[in-house]
């Protein structure tokens, strides 16, 4: 371990036992607080409620679209440079220490917690969007032209590559370094300790993981509210159910019911194995429209993505002088803020299952391997739907009607219509019942003060009040509920990035003194050798 960074501090040191719960006091208080007021006021003051998020929303985007931009693109580049310096030979957890989970396994449970149930939202809906110019177009280029076509492929898998996984990436290595090299609580505030020191232990630590709390709930609540939109979306395809607040309701009820039970399984025994039934689930899906669904050649679908995803990354990641600044701000900025309120949730998640990996190994996986998936995933359901448009098939022959059908109206013209619509639902809720139970695990161990071990009511309370702000603001945004969703991401999500910025400066102080600690212990023991000779 680090001696620099090691601490007197206990793990739950400050925490108290009441309602057969551990919880960290004053953090679970104060954030259960806010969470519960919130969800109060949305209910009592709904018409409000909707006008309030609305203007917060549009004003941070308009205000903080430079900041998010320059931010984000710095993470990526701190990324980048930690892998190639020497700082990436560090392994998490010492010298010896060995991976708990083997890679498959690894590999999918950090992408269903990453972005699993947005692909499935997006993987249609915004190369659509994009393409057929419902709301602007990359570069205000020409919608439903041959340039609009390739743009759109390429700025999705902007949105959901490199520059998200930085993101996660800096929060996950940051929190798994301090807590399995410096002996550390697994929770947020550990990774300041360079920087704040003893201070991490009061109240400018209870401040960061309240923050940590607060955001990630709203980043989750976005996601299961998209999710249960989805769903109904699928269904009053596939079963002609309603499609109202009343079904998203039930869905998000027995979602939360499912997870639950989950997570009183624990990691090993509920999300570990979701999450690779997900991976399965979603892979025989990508196989069944890339052989029977394919207009064209795949191997020209994906290439061509990653051409315009390559070609494009540096001009997508420009804010200066360009003319499409309200379609940045709707989407790019957004994406960047819905990211940075997923952090805390998916660092922490991949951090806890990440020990025994190098830096540089865990990096390049985190960074590499999820962006190749997304380009594969992202040019077998976006291009289908773009051909299928420009060839005059089907609904999305006049564009894009409802994001949340985008999916499952791509789907209704390929064979076996209702089967993969069956199965697309399926996948919805399993992703959806897996962002549930490992963020209960997330924001449970952040609550607790570190501690991995608290009892199984604190997950399920967590599991409860994730659903019930996914309800509360889809009633509260009535008609406009995926902008009250969007609203609660940004709100938060755009000053969380203040955070992030200093856990990369708390991050790269700490993997230096540590890389410089243990070439100075192999100095001394080549010296002892040496002399012993």
């Amino acid at each position: 371990m680090t001696k620099q960074y090691q601490s007197e501090y206990q793990t739950g040191e400050d925490n108290v036992q009441m309602w057969g719960m551990d919880i960290h006091n004053p953090v679970f208080f104060i954030s259960s607080s806010l969470i519960i007021a919130f969800v109060v006021a949305t209910l009592v003051f709904t018409d409000q409620a909707n006008e309030v998020l609305s203007a917060a929303r549009a004003w941070c985007l308009a205000s903080f679209d430079g900041f998010m931009m320059t931010a984000v693109n710095a993470l990526l580049l701190f990324c980048l440079a930690l892998i190639v310096l020497p700082v990436g030979a560090i392994r998490l957890g010492g010298q010896n220490a060995k991976p708990e989970f083997n890679r498959l396994s690894w590999f999918s449970m950090l992408f269903a917690a990453g972005m699993g149930i947005g692909l499935m939202f997006w993987g249609v809906a915004e190369p659509m969007v994009y393409f057929t110019g419902w709301a602007g177009t990359p570069f205000n280029v020409e919608p439903w032209s041959d340039e609009a076509a390739g743009l759109a492929m390429g700025a999705t898998v902007y949105h959901w590559g490199l520059h998200a996984w930085a993101i996660y990436a800096v929060v996950a290595l940051a929190l798994a370094f301090f807590t399995y090299n410096c002996g550390l609580p697994l929770t947020l505030r550990s990774a300041f300790y360079p920087l704040l020191g003893e201070h991490c232990w009061r109240w400018p630590g209870h401040v960061i993981d309240t923050f940590a709390v607060v955001a990630t709930i709203f980043g989750l609540a976005t996601s299961m509210g998209l999710g249960a939109s989805q769903i109904n979306a699928g269904m009053t395809m596939l079963l002609g159910v309603e499609d109202g607040f009343n079904v998203k309701l039930a869905i998000i009820i027995l979602v939360t019911f499912i997870a639950i039970l989950s997570v009183m399984r624990g990691l090993k025994g509920g999300v570990k194995v979701l999450s690779n039934i997900n991976m399965v689930m979603a892979a025989l899906l990508l196989v069944f429209i890339a052989v029977i669904g394919s207009l064209t050649n795949i191997v020209d679908w994906i290439s061509s993505t990653t051409v315009h995803y390559v070609s494009n990354i540096i001009p997508l990641s420009n804010w200066v002088g360009r003319e499409d600044t309200q379609w940045m701000q709707d989407w790019t900025v957004f994406y960047w803020a819905w990211w940075v309120s997923w952090s805390p949730f998916v660092g922490l998640f991949i951090a806890r299952i990440s020990k025994g990996r190098t830096v540089r190994e865990f990096l390049s996986a985190v960074l590499i391997i999820p962006t190749v998936v997304t380009i594969i995933w992202m040019s077998i359901f976006g291009m289908n739907a773009i051909e299928q448009a420009q060839a005059g098939i089907g609904s999305l022959a006049g564009g894009v009607t409802s994001i949340s059908l985008a999916t499952f109206q791509m789907l209704e013209n390929l064979p076996f219509a209702e089967l993969t619509t069956a199965v697309g639902i399926l996948l919805v809720l399993v992703f959806f019942i897996t962002s549930s139970d490992s963020g209960s695990l997330v924001i449970d161990s952040i609550t607790a003060g570190g501690k991995l071990d608290s009892p199984v009511s604190q997950r399920v309370f967590w599991a409860v009040l994730q659903g019930l702000i996914a309800g509360v603001l889809l009633y509260g945004g009535g008609k406009d509920a995926l902008n009250a969703l969007q609203a609660g991401t940004v709100i938060t999500g755009i000053p969380f990035t203040i955070v992030l910025i200093f856990i990369s400066i708390s991050l790269f102080k700490g993997l230096a003194s540590h890389r410089k600690a243990e070439q100075a212990q192999s100095t001394s023991v080549n010296n002892q050798a040496i002399k012993s000779s």
